[in-house]
């Protein structure tokens, strides 16, 4: 569905605005799974998440009479920040953000630095956005999807042709995984360059919509989740996602809480890196024995840095 050129003319078109983000070598984790593992840093973007790539892609390319309409997104907190990112170094003028209440305060934080009218509505993702929704449908604003959109997964699929550009013996990625954006563009892209790679996503137990998505051979969209500290991965997986992926599914490993948690520390403790439970739970498999990386060269997507600090201070006293 999406062709390798568009994923090039999408690195050159975001290329301005983000950072190519290191790709580094894991020696505590090479050694304890007897793999060549490395973490691509995507913490190191300017909003501290790789979102920022998505809503870039698609941002700039609303004709002159969506823009007028104005924007309007809904997120759990990173692709808001990639949102308000992109309004702001486009040049396009206000957004209306909604993010649930229950957002991370570190997020919200970065947010209120934007000059964004953010709103805060109900619990859970999906309650940000049925109030997104509503507005679009009231104001006609045009509404940015984080994940259900094309472009979006092409912005967000430019690091794949980073890690095929710095890591070409690469054979296998580990990607978090919420509604599916991130993997469907990532394996679209390197399967362009490279179509024996292999690709896992990773989603915590308490939400499994893309597992259940291509168990079931069906987008599950919206999914009632149980409560996760990685909110970023929370709720369903998309229809656009899906049909991306339907083809040729990638493995889907889940995890626990306390193996997120347990994930944070070790790239904490090993690496002084601060990362956030929807982007530590990349290397939670690796950590706990449940994917087998022997002998092979192994990329984890660390998605987000963006971690509340009374979050790391629970996990570090535990």
């Amino acid at each position: 569905m999406i062709e390798l050129s568009e994923f090039l003319q999408a690195r050159r078109r975001i290329r301005p605005f983000i950072y190519t983000t290191p790709l580094i070598r894991s020696d505590f984790l090479s050694e304890l799974t007897g793999g060549d593992i490395w973490l691509k840093l995507e913490n190191q973007q300017p909003t501290g998440s790789f979102k920022v790539r998505g809503a870039l892609n698609k941002l700039s390319q609303l004709s002159e009479t969506e823009k007028a309409r104005g924007i309007v997104t809904a997120s759990a907190g990173n692709h808001a920040l990639g949102v308000a990112h992109a309004v702001t170094s486009l040049g396009l003028g206000k957004a209306d953000i909604f993010v649930p209440e229950t957002a991370p305060e570190a997020k919200l934080k970065k947010l209120r630095r934007f000059p964004v009218a953010l709103h805060l509505a109900g619990q859970t993702y999906e309650d940000a956005h049925q109030a997104a929704a509503e507005f679009s449908v009231q104001t006609g604003a045009v509404e940015i999807s984080a994940y259900d959109d094309l472009a979006v997964i092409t912005g967000q699929g430019t690091i794949g042709v980073e890690i095929m550009t710095d890591l070409p013996e690469s054979e296998l990625v580990l990607v978090p995984v919420g509604g599916g954006g991130l993997i469907s563009g990532v394996a679209t892209a390197v399967r362009h360059i490279k179509s024996s790679f292999h690709f896992v996503g990773v989603q915590p137990e308490a939400s499994p919509a893309a597992q259940l998505s291509f168990a079931q051979n069906q987008a599950i969209d919206p999914y009632d989740h149980a409560p996760t500290i990685a909110d970023g991965l929370a709720g369903g997986f998309g229809v656009t996602p899906f049909q991306v992926l339907r083809a040729n599914p990638p493995e889907i490993v889940l995890v626990s809480e306390a193996q997120i948690r347990q994930a944070i520390l070790a790239l904490l403790a090993e690496h002084q890196l601060v990362i956030e439970p929807s982007g530590a739970t990349a290397i939670a498999p690796l950590l706990s024995g449940k994917l087998d990386v022997a002998g092979k060269t192994a990329v984890c997507l660390l998605t987000g840095g963006n971690l509340a600090m009374n979050l790391l201070r629970e996990i570090v006293n535990q």
